[in-house]
């Protein structure tokens, strides 16, 4: 039976130790500092804390760490470095590391080790000790909006190998590890940041498909598993993230998971547009979350609300106090067993490791070193809101070889394919795409180049089903990251 409700500045505080809110501007606003000071669990950085005039991203990064941990030295701090197209510590100028679709087409255990130490390694130097990583999706359905090439791959046992692997790495380096997105993202069709993917598969299919990522990771350890705002019919009716199916008789009590589950941000539709925030977050509470992540949006009326939801959940038996206080206690530990962690003890992971992994997962055809400067088209569309404005370019690694004579930077309305045919007369192309298959207009534009520049490369940095559709040179990179993209330009000069 639950005890009664405690006094409200003390079931605030209990509030606070499960709630990572995200927040507006580049530098710590004093609202954070006095939740932190009230027993804020930690915050979250986002791309919009990290561009615009100002220092580098990680110093900026750094600063933001230490502002927090002047405060209180046991604040968690986390954003998403996944590697690859996912990046927050080099937003501005592309991840050094691929991403995890190009370490599964490798599918060396200890390489994907070496990146996740390293990946650890820079979060430890700039004060950040949870990674909201690695994606352990089984990237099932290619149509998949928001996987893709942050998934390992289409294979459960290899997505769990290098889920493991990955999540051992970040860990040896004194970085939090959060499997996610639980029970899985793979097979969606629809972006959960946007609506609510229902994703129709039996049990069995289920089982076999999606859960063995996540049963290796908990074997390995893992810090956090967070959950997915996905329905699963064949399991509840509900979403992940508002399911004691899910959250508790599968993660903790069959699946055996002891560490703490962190809610996908509460700010995405998959869940706030049938709930709101607030009420979204009192059902994850309810269903056995222990830590909130907001989202990007400035968090401080979210916190309120919340706090002010949970005061009236309690009071009217809807969420025990109980469940809140265990929650609370769970965070509350990882928080100190972090904060306990010394910040040189991160293993080494040799210069260049990036560079030669994204070399490794290049898969070329028909595809010789460039004659000379090459004119270079990018097709750019809108990206989901996990990988956000992060930085790509391939005509910058070109550039760096001499091998580029002119970039077309090409939209919807804008370059035709007519006028990159006309600039590169008598020079070499190259194009560079990601995910064209989704978009119409790019598949048209590629068809149409491809009539008149049959020997145009076609650089695939999104899924490899571009690369197929090529019907000359190609190469499919498994990615857009600055290592993947400087293996690429290395590859044209011949290296």
């Amino acid at each position: 039976m639950a005890t009664e409700p405690r006094s409200t500045p003390d079931l605030d505080r209990l509030v606070n130790a499960c709630l990572m809110p995200g927040f507006t501007g580049p530098t710590l606003p004093a609202w954070v500092a006095d939740a932190l000071d009230d027993g804020l669990a930690g915050i979250c950085l986002y791309g919009q804390n990290l561009t615009g005039e100002g220092p580098p991203v990680t110093e900026r990064i750094a600063a933001i760490t230490a502002a927090a941990r002047a405060v209180r030295g046991d604040v968690l701090v986390a954003l998403d470095e996944e590697g690859g197209d996912v990046t927050r510590l080099e937003y501005t100028v592309g991840s050094s590391w691929p991403g995890n679709a190009a370490l599964g087409v490798v599918d060396d255990e200890a390489l994907t080790t070496a990146v996740a130490t390293g990946i650890g390694a820079q979060l430890r130097r700039v004060g950040v000790d949870v990674d909201l990583a690695p994606s352990v999706d089984v990237n099932s359905d290619v149509r998949n909006p928001v996987i893709g090439v942050r998934s390992f791959g289409a294979d459960p046992a290899l997505v769990a190998r290098h889920g493991v692997a990955f999540v051992r790495g970040l860990q040896a380096a004194g970085v939090a590890a959060a499997a996610k997105h639980f029970p899985g993202h793979g097979s969606t069709t629809v972006d959960s940041h946007l609506g609510l993917p229902v994703i129709d598969a039996d049990e069995a299919t289920f089982r076999a498909r999606e859960l063995p990522p996540f049963a290796a990771a908990i074997r390995a350890g893992v810090d956090l598993v967070m959950t997915a705002h996905v329905v699963f019919p064949a399991l509840d009716a509900a979403p992940a993230t508002l399911s004691r199916r899910l959250l508790v008789d599968l993660l903790r009590e069959e699946l055996g998971f002891t560490g703490v589950v962190v809610t996908d941000a509460l700010d995405m539709a998959g869940v706030r547009a049938a709930h709101g925030l607030a009420g979204a977050a009192v059902l994850s509470l309810a269903a056995g979350a222990d830590l909130l992540l907001l989202g990007a949006e400035d968090g401080e009326e979210h916190c309120a609300a919340i706090r002010a939801a949970v005061r009236a959940a309690v009071a009217d038996r809807t969420l025990s106090e109980d469940r809140l206080r265990d929650a609370a206690a769970r965070v509350t530990a990882l928080r100190q067993r972090l904060a306990a962690v010394a910040r040189s003890a991160a293993p080494v992971t040799a210069p260049g490791t990036g560079r030669a992994a994204a070399r490794a997962a290049l898969r070329a055809r028909e595809v010789a070193p460039l004659t000379g400067p090459a004119v270079v088209a990018e097709l750019r569309a809108g990206t989901n809101l996990a990988v956000g404005d992060a930085a790509w370019s391939l005509a910058g690694p070109l550039a760096e070889h001499g091998l580029l004579a002119g970039l077309q930077t090409v939209t919807e309305d804008g370059v035709s394919a007519d006028d990159v045919v006309t600039a590169a007369a008598g020079r070499p192309v190259v194009v560079a795409v990601r995910d064209a298959y989704r978009s119409p207009w790019q598949t048209a534009w590629l068809d149409r180049l491809h009539r008149a520049r049959p020997d145009a490369v076609l650089v695939a940095l999104g899924m490899s089903v571009d690369a197929e559709r090529a019907p000359g040179p190609a190469v499919a990179a498994h990615g857009a990251a600055r290592a993947v993209t400087q293996a690429v330009a290395d590859l044209l000069h011949g290296d």
